[in-house]
C-alpha cells in the first residue's frame, strides 16, 4: 500500500526525476536534458510549492503540487486564500490503483485545513472525468485571457 505524505527536502531529486519521466511520456527524449535538474531547482526556489507524494518501498511513484495564493486583506475581514492544484502524476505501473485519487484527497484535506476558499485546476481533456469523480466542477466565475 503506498504511503501518501507531504514532501521533504530529501525528495527534490526524485520529484525532478518524476517530472522528467512525465515529460518523456508525453514527448520521448525530453528526459535526456542534462540541464534539467538545475532548471528544476531554480524553478522550485523561485516558485515555492506544497507537494504531496506517493511512496512505495522508498520510491516516489506519484506527486502533485499546490500553489497557495494569499488574497490581499480587506479591512474588517480575515485574509483568505485559494489553492491551485497542478501536476498530478503517477508512474504508469502504479496507475488505476487509487494513488492519484489519494494524492488529490490529501491535497483537498490540506487545503481545507488552511481554510482555503477554493481549489482550482486546469485539467487536461483526459483527466476531466477523474477530477469530476473527486467532486470538481466546471467553473463559470473564472475568466481567462490567453496569450
Amino acid at each position: 500500500m503506498p504511503i501518501i505524505r507531504e514532501d521533504s527536502t530529501d525528495d527534490r531529486a526524485a520529484l525532478a526525476a518524476l517530472r522528467a519521466t512525465w515529460a518523456a511520456e508525453q514527448q520521448p527524449g525530453l528526459d535526456d536534458d542534462p540541464d534539467f535538474d538545475a532548471v528544476y531547482s531554480g524553478w522550485l526556489e523561485a516558485n515555492p510549492r506544497k507537494f504531496f507524494v506517493a511512496e512505495v518501498d522508498g520510491e516516489l511513484v506519484g506527486m502533485l503540487n499546490l500553489m497557495i495564493f494569499e488574497r490581499m486583506p480587506k479591512p474588517g475581514k480575515h485574509p483568505s486564500r485559494w489553492v491551485y492544484l497542478g501536476n498530478v502524476y503517477v508512474l504508469p505501473d502504479f496507475r488505476n490503483a487509487g494513488i492519484g485519487a489519494r494524492l488529490v484527497r490529501a491535497a483537498i484535506e490540506f487545503s481545507q485545513s488552511i481554510k482555503a476558499a477554493r481549489m482550482v485546476l486546469s485539467p487536461s481533456p483526459a483527466s476531466r472525468n477523474f477530477y469530476a469523480r473527486l467532486g470538481f466542477q466546471a467553473a463559470d466565475e473564472l475568466r481567462v485571457l490567453r496569450f
